[in-house]
């Protein structure tokens, strides 16, 4: 470890460039439905996937980097290079002191779920191979520092557990999935057992599969419609770590991780203090219920510390309650770029939010959970 570069970034974001999809689909084959960008009548620019305007205020998702982090770049030519070159990125990675970065996806949804809304296929599975690829290409081959996560086609699931074998045999070292995917198209809910296969190839290949916060709508209240845009991003910053409460609780309950056992579960973007509440809520309720009588042989508390994660950035009073979480199911993370990052005051937020953490645990949040999970050096 160096000195200077002392954690692992779990939840970093890639913009992908404008020629990501263009130059890797067939535009004979698909047209205007391959994700580009388009101009509106103002010249602002904005993305386009498979015919829909993808919700994405500008062109890149951005704040941190911009000199009004309230405003996102409504131009290519306005977003800053450390947003999209990962030579640029690496030297903020040092400024921050981000030893190993673990990306996720934009244009792609923080989940992939604007891919998950394409209702063809053979498109959905055209695009997500193609950010596949690029990730491995333009930024992982780059530098070892970067540890890249693959996409996976929402449905049918024999597709996605195929995608998933080659990118993990490819160099990929995480599997970014929608929480909620019946939400995007007309699919089994989470819990069936058709996502059996996918749970059994994380499982198998020792890969977390991870949930970001805000790839689904349907779990956040919609800002008011009169709000500023500065009001309503700050309003959906706030709702979006919140809606992982119910994909949590989802999880504890469904028995998925009583049946995949080994299956490692990433919570990204989530923060940390409302994880002590509900796992002592979901124990308490657990027994009123009588979960333990009804075939569950551990309690939700025991199943999270055996298989999930939850993720830090800004937390300080949290991590005084982490003993309640479980120190080694914490994981820390810049947020770069977006406008709810640390940067540029990364290492100071660092020093604030660990000042009365030892150094044991400050090791674990740090370094040793991600690294064992992502398997880096």
């Amino acid at each position: 470890m160096l000195a200077k570069n002392f954690f692992i970034s779990v939840d970093e974001h890639v913009q992908e460039h404008p020629e990501v999809w263009t130059k890797r689909l067939s535009r004979e084959k698909w047209g205007e439905r391959i994700p580009h960008v388009e101009k509106n009548s103002t010249g602002a620019e904005y993305w386009m996937v498979d015919g829909r305007k993808i919700s994405l205020d500008g062109v890149a998702d951005c704040g941190a980097a911009m000199t009004d982090r309230t405003r996102n770049p409504q131009h290519w030519s306005e977003v800053p290079a450390s947003v999209y070159d990962p030579e640029e990125r690496l030297k903020v990675m040092d400024a921050a002191g981000i030893d190993s970065a673990v990306l996720y996806p934009t244009v792609a949804g923080v989940g992939g779920e604007n891919f998950g809304r394409i209702e063809d296929e053979e498109l959905e599975l055209a695009c997500v191979r193609a950010y596949n690829d690029w990730l491995l290409e333009e930024w992982a081959s780059v530098s070892d520092r970067f540890i890249p996560q693959c996409l996976a086609p929402l449905f049918p699931i024999d597709a996605a557990v195929q995608e998933i074998r080659r990118c993990v045999k490819n160099g990929h070292r995480g599997v970014i999935y929608p929480s909620v995917p019946m939400e995007l198209r007309d699919v089994p809910h989470i819990n069936d057992s058709a996502y059996d296969p996918l749970w059994a190839t994380c499982q198998d290949l020792g890969v977390p599969i991870c949930f970001h916060a805000g790839a689904s709508s349907a779990i956040q209240i919609p800002a008011y419609e009169g709000y500023s845009p500065t009001l309503a991003a700050a309003f959906q910053a706030v709702t979006r770590p919140a809606s992982s409460v119910s994909v949590l609780v989802n999880l504890l309950i469904s028995k998925i991780l009583m049946r995949f056992p080994h299956l490692k579960v990433v919570l990204a973007e989530s923060g940390l203090g409302w994880g002590a509440y509900l796992l002592e809520y979901t124990d308490y309720q657990a027994k009123g219920d009588q979960l333990p009588q009804n075939g569950y042989d551990l309690m939700p508390s025991e199943l999270f510390r055996r298989q999930c994660y939850l993720v830090g950035w800004y937390d300080q009073a949290s991590l005084r309650v982490r003993r309640y979480i479980g120190t080694e199911n914490i994981l820390w993370s810049s947020q770069f770029p977006l406008a709810t990052s640390t940067w540029p005051n990364t290492r100071d937020a660092l020093a604030n939010s660990f000042a009365s953490v030892d150094e044991n645990d400050r090791q674990k949040i740090l370094w040793e959970n991600a690294a064992k999970l992502y398997k880096t050096r």
